[in-house]
């Protein structure tokens, strides 16, 4: 079996294949850029008021002041602001020349038709300058980054309406054995549902791709080779469910290395998802799991995210938090890394969800995460921290 760490690695070290096209900005989200932006103006592009109020000079703020002009947002100033003067202006606007201070009109009192003066002592010039976000030619977003909401607010702050992104990757999913039946039938005797060609359709969508869901194959050698053989250079990544174990009916893995498909790694000391195989073939990937529903969640949210992270071009991390676990927990065999599903309080800490094991999906509906227990680690106790993955 391979570490888990191990396979990572192999996994981090695949150079990115996929090309690059440029986009609408408003059908941007959840793809990775291809190129780094640079600002094409100052932001802010000019000196502006923080603050509803009057635009005056600080060595003024003794003395009343004589309000000289109105600057909504938007408009430029007319006035220069001299000894004892000021313009009554609105948040964003520009400040006029002269002033270098804009008294917030909570802190002032009118002292007559067109004169204040300063009411309440404040330090804070309620100004932004010209640049102080970021200058002319600055990067405001890098190559790699997936574009998520806030990015999309400084693309358009840029100008970039049409921003280049890696090509998305065609991904197929394909679900193998005889007990399989499709969800719309009511299954008969010995018979389930197919569930994972649907679970990881929508966790390929949920990631930011829509996967093709090739339905079922039976547990047949020859219409299993023949279907893997004639779909595998169709799509970047080929996600196949079941027949990887080493039981009479597994014929996934001899049909793999009859089709010249190079294994990059076999087995997974983890728990669940352990007899997976990671494959390639010229530019086409092959990820062929167990048929348990939790094994192939998991295996999705572990070992395929960071595939696609490769295959997208994105730099993401896989994000784990680090919180406090709120139960003992102890278990016999601590050989391998231990996947499980928990839930994350409204305090911060990790609590377990019931789970019965591998074919227990259920229990992920009910879980905000996946907590790792490493290797090695036969016991938790209430209070320790926990890695956990948040899904």
């Amino acid at each position: 079996m391979t570490e888990f760490e191990k396979a990572i690695s192999v996994i981090n070290s695949i150079v990115i294949t996929t090309g690059t096209e440029t986009v609408a900005l408003t059908n941007s989200l959840n793809r990775v850029l291809a190129e780094n932006i640079l600002s094409d103006t100052d932001m802010p592009p000019f000196t502006k008021a923080a603050m509803d109020g009057y635009a005056c000079r600080k060595a003024d703020l003794g003395m009343e002041l004589t309000v000289v002009e109105e600057i909504p947002a938007g408009k430029v100033p007319l006035h220069t602001i001299g000894k004892g003067q000021c313009a009554r202006i609105m948040t964003g606007a520009m400040l006029p020349e002269g002033a270098d201070f804009v008294l917030m009109k909570e802190h002032v009192e009118i002292t007559g038709s067109g004169t204040l003066r300063r009411e309440k002592l404040s330090d804070n010039a309620n100004i932004c300058h010209k640049g102080e976000d970021l200058r002319k030619g600055d990067p405001v977003l890098l190559k790699g980054i997936r574009i998520a909401p806030a990015h999309a607010a400084v693309l358009a702050a840029t100008g970039c309406l049409e921003p280049r992104v890696y090509q998305l990757p065609r991904i197929a999913i394909l679900s193998t054995g005889n007990e399989l039946t499709d969800p719309a039938e009511k299954p008969e005797k010995g018979k389930i549902r197919n569930t994972n060609g649907y679970q990881i359709y929508a966790q390929a969508l949920h990631y930011g791709i829509s996967a093709f869901n090739l339905g079922i194959v039976p547990d047949d050698k020859e219409a299993l080779k023949e279907t893997i053989a004639g779909i595998t250079d169709q799509y970047d990544l080929l996600i196949i469910t079941g027949g990887v174990s080493v039981g009479d009916y597994d014929y996934v893995p001899e049909i793999l290395g009859s089709l010249g498909i190079e294994e990059l790694f076999r087995g997974l000391r983890i728990k669940p998802g352990k007899h997976m195989i990671l494959g390639r073939k010229d530019n086409h990937f092959i990820a062929a799991m167990p048929g348990n529903p939790v094994s192939a969640f998991v295996l999705f949210e572990v070992v395929i995210k960071p595939l696609l992270n490769r295959i997208t071009g994105s730099d993401d991390n896989i994000r784990r938090l680090i919180l406090p676990y709120e139960r003992d927990f102890s278990r016999s065999n601590d050989d391998i890394l231990l996947f499980l599903p928990v839930q994350i309080t409204g305090n911060g800490t990790v609590v377990p969800v019931e789970y019965h094991g591998s074919a227990h999906i259920h229990a992920y509906t009910q879980a905000d995460g996946i907590m790792e227990i490493p290797v090695g680690v036969s016991e938790i106790r209430k209070g320790e921290k926990v890695h956990v993955r948040p899904v």
